[in-house]
């Protein structure tokens, strides 16, 4: 029997590298993606391109009903869930003062009411598979903070504390939930940054470099795996030792 992955934003960056990690051919992967079909699609194509069974699925998290929606799809077609990672985020960027409560709002849905969403919807599903692995996707600012983010900083912050209380909670019956925190990591985001603001991040990171999607990718690919059965309610740092817990 396939083993049941869904990637939450798995269209573009991390989320896409992260589906592409378990692209293998005992392994259906569950593509969910806010709003761009084609690059959706085009992530399917390479999945399968890689002996796994994959399909798409149009939802944002945000939205409970949507949430909902998408599961009773997934309990239609599937009997279980082996792994949920919940990669889906937005920013919208600026200082505290200049913050629009809609902007403070939009992050914290999509960002952390999102991860309540799945993890919810998901639930009765979950806790019939006593071997399965939820996996949330933080941010290195969610432990440092970072001005000009109190909205992204708050949601990642928050994930981090929702993961140790799924841990509790979905933990007696065999079911890990922890969290993956990225730091600095290439993508469009940091693509956007001028040369001044990349060299004063890299000032703060020992190992002087940005870290990969792939980086993320297998830190999830290991949470995911039995070798961390008895890992439960933690998060890892990717970050080049910009933190050290």
């Amino acid at each position: 029997m396939s083993k049941i992955v869904l990637v939450t934003g798995a269209s573009r960056g991390i989320g896409r590298a992260i589906a592409l990690k378990f692209a293998k051919p005992d392994h259906h992967v569950i593509v969910n993606y806010a709003g761009n079909k084609e690059k959706a699609l085009s992530v399917k194509e390479e999945i399968e391109s890689l002996g796994a069974t994959s399909e798409v699925y149009q939802c944002n998290v945000s939205d409970m009903e949507s949430v909902q929606e998408m599961f009773k799809h997934i309990k239609s077609e599937h009997t279980k869930i082996d792994v949920i990672v919940n990669n889906a985020g937005i920013t919208r960027d600026t200082l505290l003062m200049r913050m629009k409560e809609t902007d403070f709002n939009d992050v914290i849905d999509t960002n952390l009411k999102g991860v309540f969403n799945v993890i919810k919807s998901a639930s009765r599903l979950v806790l019939k598979n006593p071997t399965a692995k939820i996996i949330n996707v933080s941010s290195v600012v969610g432990v440092t903070g970072n001005p000009g983010q109190a909205n992204y900083v708050a949601s990642k912050a928050g994930v981090i504390g929702l993961t140790k209380t799924v841990a509790q909670e979905f933990g007696p019956k065999g079911i890990t939930c922890n969290a993956v925190a990225p730091g600095f990591i290439v993508s469009d985001m940091t693509d956007e940054l001028s040369d001044e603001i990349k060299e004063k991040i890299l000032a703060q990171i020992p190992m002087k470099s940005f870290g990969d999607v792939e980086d993320i990718a297998n830190a999830v690919e290991f949470l995911a795996s039995d070798k961390a059965r008895y890992i439960n309610g933690q998060t890892l740092h990717v970050n080049g030792g910009m933190f050290m817990n």
